[in-house]
């Protein structure tokens, strides 16, 4: 299919051709008709893709912040490789279309196929021929409404949240500063709801538009109205001055602020939609006594992924308008001519014209608010057969763990030809994957990558693109009927690791799956379940600590243990970004549970013995102090922390025994005292483990060798971490 993509890097924009997405569950797969083109968000990540990497860092403080943060603790090389892969990647473009329901997921059952559908979202309603939405973010488009005007729902339910964050009432006057689409689009609902409306805008054009839908308008440069404004403003009040200033401008001039200061009247409210400058002149604000509220996107729903992906709504009796809410109210009005978004249309595009669409808004050559693509006609007849694998877009959720519809395949552990790769395949391309893992097998010749099998379309085209598979698919059958291959990576949430890792062990395939190996003790006696049934122990799973450098250099100067040790491993895991899915516990697990079998792999590892038991304390959400116990009398302690300076080092790992002492430090030095000599290692980047990890997994497979750790060590692991949270629970120890 089609779809329109940007390089944030280079400042390309083109149409690709990209592998469909598959209809997961939750939601629906909408074939396109028309998308609309946003020229202020859009337009201004167009804008920023042009400029160089300074300037890109001054546009985006918030994403430097991050990079920073990163070189902390992984080390410049790292911070800046990782940067310049997400930088140099295809995104998407677009969040609001209309089209027609091709198939519907399990749970999303109220659409139907056939349905014309409005549909939101920057990461799902996306310039494309087909989309996959999730329910919340998809409402059906009323009779009577044309197709190309149920594309602008997104942004007109932005406008609408916007208005309601004002809360006029009939009579009021307000005051719309800014008449890009979204101001029109406020415009036309203040009017409709009763309001004395008057508009400013730099451009005139954009003036005599809104004029047509009632208000009255002042043209002015920077947005300043001068005393014209300040006299409409006067007359539409009766002198009062402005109950709601709407600001929905954008730019670095703080000229828009002061000017709501000029024009409200005393306790009025200001209200931003746009993203303008907002250095609040105190005097001003404060001698009115002015509110400052602010528009969230689509309305109450927006960036909640409980709402938004898992599809829970908030009841009516405590948030009446909701962002799916929003956009059924903004097509009602339509439906009935209050609002009409078609003099707002300046142009309409075929999806193949998208580059010179966009060349032609940013030099100015396209005047107008609106503008919209156009896709071909959905295909009369039944919908073409889809991959509509349980698995489908990589969630497991409704699936029970182990479930297969395959009969297990045999395996051997016979090598491979002499000088043939190893032929891999990867299930996700998310961060880790394309940083971590991939960087380390592009143009190996003992490895072949042969697909690369993602949720979203353009995750699985940047990762063929960039370390060389031969193709990208969202068809997760693709991989698992794929008679061909070797060695399958998963590198998903965690939610689905235990699930693909059976089914690719039926396959009868080597695995390499990213930690943790199951969430549960269901899902790990299914994965050991499974490996007795099939007798199929090919498993690795993505413990790279015991293969780092500096720990096997640790390793080796300290010496054979004498007499039970001690081992501390003390983890700084800091805090998380607000919309990480690691905060989804209820389907990704905790924190800990998700990377807590790094650090106690590494000291079982070290001390060379499964643990016995496990305690754990915790001291508030997400720190915990796990005591593991093992044979030889050894105690390993992993103190994992949230709440620590974000400076301080990530990972400081320190061990005694015999009258020895090892003490790692965040990767970058690690001393070890024995005898009388101190022997110290120091690295200037952070290898982790990954680059070594691998080669040992790709050589087990090639020579048909034993794994490079024992499946019953990655299953005590396991539990451990398992146990680790059943004991918090419990207040009490926990046998592995």
């Amino acid at each position: 299919m089609k779809q329109v993509a940007q390089n944030y890097k280079s400042g390309e924009l083109t149409v690709l051709d990209v592998p469909p997405p598959a209809c997961a569950p939750g939601g629906a797969l909408v074939r396109s008709l028309f998308s609309l083109i946003s020229t202020g968000t859009e337009m201004m990540k167009v804008d920023e893709s042009k400029m160089s990497l300074l300037g890109k860092a001054r546009a985006r403080p918030d994403q430097l912040k991050k990079v920073l943060a990163t070189a902390q603790q992984q080390g410049a090389l790292n911070a800046y490789r990782k940067a310049m892969s997400r930088l140099d990647s295809y995104t998407p473009l677009g969040y609001s279309l209309a089209g027609v329901v091709t198939e519907v997921g399990k749970g999303a059952e109220e659409l139907h196929v056939g349905q014309m559908v409005a549909c939101a979202g920057n990461e799902f309603a996306l310039h494309a021929e087909v989309n996959w939405v999730p329910l919340n973010l998809c409402v059906p488009v009323p009779p009577g409404v044309a197709p190309h005007l149920a594309a602008f729902a997104t942004v007109g339910s932005i406008a609408l949240q916007g208005v309601r964050q004002g809360r006029p009432q009939l009579g009021d006057t307000a005051v719309v500063v800014g008449l890009g689409l979204v101001g029109q689009l406020v415009v036309q609902l203040l009017c409709a709801s009763g309001v004395n409306v008057v508009g400013t805008d730099p451009v005139a054009e954009r003036c005599r538009l809104a004029e047509k839908s009632g208000a009255v308008c002042i043209p002015s440069a920077e947005g300043q109205g001068g005393t014209a404004l300040e006299e409409a403003v006067a007359r539409a009040s009766g002198g009062l001055g402005a109950d709601q200033v709407f600001l929905a401008a954008g730019g670095a001039t703080n000229q828009p602020v002061e000017l709501a200061a000029r024009l409200a009247r005393d306790r009025a409210t200001i209200v931003d939609i746009g993203k303008c400058k907002l250095d609040l002149p105190w005097n001003a604000y404060y001698e009115k006594e002015l509110e400052v509220r602010f528009s969230r996107s689509y309305g109450p729903g927006r960036y909640d992924p409980v709402y938004e992906l898992q599809g829970t709504d908030y009841p009516a009796g405590y948030v009446r308008w909701t962002e799916r809410r929003n956009l059924a109210c903004f097509l009602d009005l339509v439906a009935k001519g209050d609002v009409d978004p078609e003099p707002l249309v300046a142009g309409t595009f075929p999806l193949e014209d998208a580059p010179k669409a966009y060349e032609q808004l940013s030099s100015g050559e396209l005047k107008g608010v609106a503008f919209l693509f156009s896709y071909p006609p959905v295909p009369q007849g039944p919908p073409p057969p889809t991959a509509q694998d349980a698995n489908a877009g990589l969630s497991t959720a409704h699936r029970p763990v182990g479930a297969t519809s395959r009969p297990a395949r045999p395996h051997g552990r016979r090598p491979l030809a002499p000088g043939a790769p190893v032929r891999a395949a990867f299930i996700g391309a998310g961060n880790y994957a394309s940083s971590m893992l991939l960087p380390h097998l592009a143009g190996k010749p003992e490895v072949e990558l042969v697909r690369v099998v993602t949720r979203r379309s353009l995750s699985g085209l940047n990762a063929q693109r960039k370390f060389g598979f031969a193709e990208a698919s969202t068809d997760l059958a693709s991989v698992l009927d794929d008679g061909s291959l070797d060695a399958i990576f998963i590198v998903t949430r965690h939610s689905s690791h235990a699930e693909l890792a059976c089914r690719a062990l039926e396959a009868g395939k080597a695995v390499f799956v990213e930690k943790p190996l199951a969430l549960s003790t269901e899902e790990l006696d299914r994965v050991v379940a499974t490996v007795e049934s099939t007798g199929n122990d090919r498993l690795m799973v993505g413990f790279n600590r015991r293969f780092a450098p500096m720990f096997n250099f640790a390793r080796k100067h300290f010496g054979p243990l004498r007499g039970p040790s001690v081992v501390r491993y003390l983890v700084n895991a800091g805090s998380l970004p607000a919309d990480s899915w690691y905060r989804d516990e209820a389907s990704e697990g905790s924190r800990f549970s998700g990377e807590g079998g790094h650090f106690i792999d590494t000291i079982s590892w070290w001390l060379g013995q499964d643990p016995l038991a496990v305690a754990t304390l915790g001291a508030g959400p997400g720190n915990l102090q796990v005591s593991l116990s093992y044979p030889d009398g050894s105690l390993g302690t992993v103190t994992y922390f949230t709440n620590g300076h974000p400076r301080f080092p990530k990972e400081t790992f320190e061990a005694a025994s015999g009258g020895r002492a090892a003490r790692l430090e965040n990767f970058k030095r690690v001393t070890v005292w024995a005898s009388r000599r101190r022997s110290t290692y120091a690295l200037g980047g952070a290898d982790k483990g990954q680059r070594a990890q691998l080669e040992a997994f790709l050589a087990a497979v090639r020579h048909g060798d034993d794994m490079p750790v024992a499946f019953g060590a990655l299953v005590a692991t396991t539990r451990a971490t398992l146990a680790a949270e059943q004991s918090l629970a419990t207040g009490a120890p926990v046998k592995v």
